[in-house]
C-alpha cells in the first residue's frame, strides 16, 4: 500500500491521535487546519479540493459566511435551554422547515443516527396505535447494503459484516431485502405486520448506488396500497446534494417520514430532523421521546440559515450542472482503471478496476498528493462529492488531478 510522505507537523498530529484516540477510523494521512468554500488547508499550509464534503455535511461550502454570522450572533445570546422551556427560535424554525418540505410537524434531534432511531420509534408507535398491529410484532423492511448509522439498534439491520461483527445481540423486527428490487419489496409487504419501509433514495456508503428510474415511485405506491409508511433517509442525499431539494423529488415521491441531517447545519454542529404529518407525529406524547440538545436555540438559528442559503443560492441547480460536467469529464478520461462512474447531482462515485484490492486507496493517496481529497468506500469505490458551491473551472481542475493521478495504478 502506498503511503504519502508526511511533513513534520502532520506526522506529529497523526502520531498523537494514534496514541490517544480509539482506532475506529482509517483517515487519509492529512491533518486539516482550516477550510473555506471548496478548499481545505493542512497544517503544512498545502491546499486541497474537498471532494468528500464531510460526507455531504458541508453542501453549502466550508464556513459559509452567512451561516457563520448566524452562529456567532446566536452563540453570544443563547445556546441551550433544553426542551424543559420554550425559546423564541424553535417555533419560527419549526414553521420554516415544515413549510419548506411540506409536513405538519418536525421532531428535532442532533445526529443523523438519532433521527433514524426516532423514525423507527415513530413508525412502531404508529403501527400499534393507528394500524393495530399486535404489540411488539411490528416489522420494518430495510435494504441490503444500507447505511443508517452505527448505534446498536441501527446496526441490527446492517448487512455490513464489519459493522455488526461481535456487537450482538441485535434488535429484532427488521426484514432485509435486496436494494432496487421491486419484486422483493412486493413480497415482503405481504406480511401484515410490516409497518414501514426504510430506504436511502441513493445508497451512499454502499458506493453511490443509484436505483433504476421509477423504483422509488413504485415502492411508494406499494407502500400506500399496503398502508405501510415510506421512511426516506435523506441524511446524505437531501438538501440539494443530488440536484433537487430532496433525492425523492426526482420521482415526485413524498415520504411519510423524512429524515434529514448533515448539511442541515452546514457542517457547524450536529443537527438532524424528522418530519411527518400529525397522524404519525402525534402518536408520541410528552415524556415518550426527547433530546436535551434537540431543537436548541443555536441549532435552530444555524439550521434555518443553512436551509435559506441552499435555497437562495440555488445550490441544487448548480449540483445538477456540475454533476453532469464531472461524470462526463471522468468518462472522457477513458481509463482502463475506471470501470464505471455513477451518481446524481454532486453525489458520485467511480468504481476502480484493478487486481490490487488497495488500488482505490492508492489512487486517493495520489490524488491527495496532487491536491484533491476523496475517500474510498467498499474497497473499490471512490466517492466524489464536493460542496455544491463548486464552479465549472474548479471541476475542470479536479478532473485534471484525477487524470494525472491514474497512472499511479500502472503497477498491476
Amino acid at each position: 500500500m502506498n503511503v504519502a510522505p508526511l511533513g513534520a507537523y502532520t506526522n506529529q498530529f497523526i502520531q498523537q491521535e494514534e496514541q490517544f484516540s480509539a482506532h475506529n477510523y482509517h483517515p487519509l494521512p492529512v491533518v486539516i487546519q482550516r477550510a473555506e468554500n471548496v478548499f481545505m488547508w493542512d497544517v503544512e499550509g498545502v491546499r486541497y479540493y474537498d471532494f468528500l464534503s464531510g460526507y455531504s455535511s458541508v453542501n453549502q461550502g466550508h464556513c459559509h459566511p452567512k451561516i457563520i454570522s448566524s452562529c456567532i450572533k446566536q452563540v453570544q445570546e443563547l445556546t441551550l435551554t433544553s426542551r424543559a422551556f420554550h425559546h423564541h427560535l424553535f417555533g419560527p424554525y419549526s414553521e420554516y422547515i415544515t413549510t419548506l418540505f411540506g409536513y405538519d410537524k418536525v421532531l428535532p434531534m442532533n445526529t443523523g443516527v438519532e433521527a433514524v432511531e426516532t423514525a423507527i420509534k415513530l413508525c412502531r408507535k404508529w403501527a400499534y396505535e393507528k394500524k393495530s398491529i399486535p404489540s411488539n410484532a411490528a416489522k420494518i423492511i430495510v435494504c441490503e447494503g444500507n447505511f443508517h448509522g452505527r448505534t446498536s439498534g441501527v446496526i441490527s439491520f446492517s448487512t455490513d459484516l464489519e459493522s455488526i461483527r461481535n456487537f450482538g445481540p441485535y434488535l429484532p423486527g427488521f426484514i432485509a431485502i435486496p436494494y432496487n428490487d421491486y419484486a422483493a419489496l412486493e413480497n415482503a409487504l405481504s406480511d401484515p405486520h410490516v409497518a414501514g419501509f426504510l430506504v436511502e433514495p441513493i445508497q451512499g456508503e454502499a458506493g453511490v448506488v443509484v436505483p433504476t428510474d421509477g423504483y422509488l415511485s413504485k415502492a411508494a405506491k406499494l407502500c400506500r396500497d399496503k398502508k405501510v409508511l415510506l421512511i426516506a433517509d435523506e441524511i446524505q442525499t437531501g438538501l440539494g446534494r443530488t440536484g433537487k431539494r430532496l433525492a425523492c423529488d426526482h420521482e415526485n415521491v413524498r415520504p411519510d417520514i423524512l429524515i434529514l441531517g448533515k448539511a442541515l447545519s452546514g457542517g457547524l454542529i450536529p443537527v438532524s430532523a424528522v418530519l411527518a404529518d400529525d397522524e404519525i407525529m402525534l402518536t408520541i406524547q410528552p415524556g415518550q421521546h426527547g433530546s436535551t440538545y434537540g431543537g436548541n436555540p443555536l441549532a435552530c438559528a444555524i439550521a434555518r440559515t443553512a436551509l435559506e442559503v441552499i435555497e437562495e443560492e440555488q445550490m441544487a441547480d448548480n449540483a445538477t450542472e456540475r454533476g453532469i460536467q464531472l461524470r462526463e469529464g471522468i468518462n472522457k478520461i477513458n481509463s482502463t482503471y475506471i470501470k464505471l462512474v455513477r451518481g446524481k447531482g454532486l453525489l458520485n462515485a467511480i468504481v476502480i478496476s484493478h487486481q490490487d484490492t488497495n488500488a482505490a486507496w492508492n489512487l486517493c493517496i495520489e490524488m491527495m498528493k496532487k491536491g484533491l481529497l476523496a475517500k474510498p468506500t467498499q474497497g473499490d469505490k471512490i466517492r466524489l462529492a464536493p460542496p455544491l458551491t463548486i464552479n465549472s473551472v474548479q471541476i475542470e481542475e479536479a478532473l485534471e488531478i484525477i487524470k494525472q493521478s491514474l497512472p499511479v495504478l500502472n503497477y498491476r
